[in-house]
């Protein structure tokens, strides 16, 4: 929870900073809706570590909410394996569905911070390598994504990033954990186009 609560602050102190500066921006388009501000894009996200691999695809939503704050929903689509090794003889291969929202904080146009929790529904297949016995489970689990990235942003028209995630919460079930409990780091590369513009 002390990692959680750090978080929290820091990404507020961010919105804060960036929201002094961008006060006389926002306030022409307070209270008004630009459908340009509407993007649609998706993110790979991959982890490799010692003995795992995980793959996934994010495809979101979202409205970029001033000129340095996006928030969204995302969703997931995720395989992760895990192999035996000399202190576990199980090997893992899960495939998981998930989803929830995200913000994405840009305190400078390069950098963005991120936060993202997730809610996933997880099947497993397990086998002991040794006994040759394997088994089926069905379970779900939420996960609690923040990082760090870089990219470029403009508005009303294109994205990219590449970010670095790791997820914070200490669930044992969580897709982004390998079976220590350890988290395993997620890099995704995302992209994704503005709508146009209503022509009037």
């Amino acid at each position: 929870m002390k990692i959680q609560k750090l978080l929290f602050v820091l990404v507020l102190a961010v919105t804060a900073t960036g929201s002094f500066a961008q006060q006389n921006e926002d306030e022409e388009q307070k209270g008004k809706f630009n459908r340009e501000n509407i993007f649609l894009g998706t993110s790979l996200n991959l982890g490799i570590t010692n003995r795992s691999f995980n793959v996934g695809l994010n495809p979101e939503i979202g409205y970029s909410i001033t000129r340095w704050l996006d928030g969204g929903v995302a969703l997931n689509i995720n395989y992760f394996s895990q192999n035996a090794s000399e202190f576990s003889n199980i090997r893992f291969r899960n495939f998981n569905l998930g989803g929830g929202p995200f913000l994405r904080v840009w305190p400078v146009s390069f950098l963005h911070l991120q936060v993202q929790p997730e809610f996933n529904w997880i099947n497993s297949s397990q086998k002991n390598v040794q006994t040759g016995q394997t088994g089926s489970y069905h379970y779900n689990a939420g996960s609690l994504l923040v990082g760090v990235g870089y990219g470029t942003r403009v508005l009303g028209s294109h994205y990219s990033y590449v970010t670095l995630m790791i997820d914070v919460t200490q669930n044992i079930n969580s897709p982004y954990r390998d079976q220590y409990n350890d988290p395993l780091p997620i890099f995704r590369a995302g992209f994704g186009m503005y709508l146009k513009p209503k022509r009037r």
